[in-house]
């Protein structure tokens, strides 16, 4: 049966990361935000990876969504179900404008016209009932 198996592509929610899901259900991207250092940090961690500030150091803030292209490769061939269904795609790992990097999906965008440091805007995929992730796309022109 077409489908049947497991699901590489869909995170483990769990209640530390929920607001995160929830948050990309809606529209809008969440990182994870030190007070103690003044840095964000993606993935979500309880605690701070720059200066080790406990989790009530450490909250939930809106990211702008913006981003800059570092690194990418293109995927032609991915035998776990569901990617071999939507080859090529871009995997992409992009720095996000408040500091952190953050591996994702470049869509919407030739091949061609992909480019380190191209400016790119959040925007998001639903995966599943309840499942949103944030991908990339190449930002308007302002």
């Amino acid at each position: 049966m077409v489908g049947a198996g497991p699901r590489f592509d869909l995170p483990e929610v769990d209640d530390f990361t929920r607001p995160y899901w929830d948050a990309a259900a809606e529209g809008a991207l969440l990182l994870r935000h030190c007070a103690a250092c003044e840095r964000a940090h993606h993935y979500p961690r309880e605690f701070c990876p720059y200066c080790w500030a406990e989790p009530d150091q450490v909250g939930w803030r809106p990211a702008t969504g913006r981003a800059t292209l570092y690194t990418w490769s293109v995927v032609h061939r991915n035998d776990l179900p569901p990617f071999g269904a939507r080859v090529p795609y871009v995997a992409a790992v992009v720095d996000l404008a408040e500091g952190p990097r953050m591996m994702t999906e470049v869509v919407d965008c030739p091949e061609a016209r992909l480019a380190v440091g191209m400016p790119l805007e959040v925007t998001f995929r639903e995966m599943a009932e309840g499942i949103t992730v944030p991908v990339f796309r190449p930002a308007a022109a302002a």
